[in-house]
């Protein structure tokens, strides 16, 4: 989400600027030649300096899937960005093959616990595949719900 507070305070702060230059504008033509060359070359190197700043702002910004991605320009990752990522990346694939590992042994758990079931039940496990023996445990629960 774009933060408009920061956008509000930019602006106050450019009218701002603008009053205090056009306040020293009307006494220029008072000053001597060179106090004002001095000074336009002042503003000229604080100009310079704005636009670099300025420069740094987001020069796009990406909305994928709901989520938001600022672009710094052509910024490189330094050494720590890439270990952080190449960690969170690694933790991430651990987490998921554990995720993954957990879940097969609770399914053989399952599988184990239902051929256990069978095996120690009355009825033979070929009662179970039998299709009259399913029709009959079929009738038998609509007829006792």
């Amino acid at each position: 989400m774009i933060n408009s507070g920061h956008y509000q305070n930019q602006i106050e702060q450019d009218r701002f600027g603008l009053r205090i230059a056009a306040r020293l504008s009307d006494a220029t033509h008072e000053l001597p030649h060179d106090i004002s060359e001095r000074l336009r070359a002042s503003r000229v190197q604080a100009l310079a300096k704005r636009k670099i700043s300025a420069a740094k702002t987001a020069t796009s910004i990406t909305l994928s899937g709901g989520a938001g991605v600022l672009t710094f320009g052509n910024e490189r990752f330094s050494g720590w960005d890439r270990l952080a990522s190449v960690v969170t990346l690694l933790a991430l694939v651990i987490g998921l093959i554990a995720i993954n590992m957990i879940q097969n042994e609770n399914r053989a758990n399952e599988i184990a616990e239902i051929d256990t079931a069978l095996l120690m039940d009355d009825l033979p496990p070929l009662a179970y595949a039998d299709d009259g023996f399913a029709h009959f445990l079929k009738q038998s629960t609509e007829q006792h719900p």
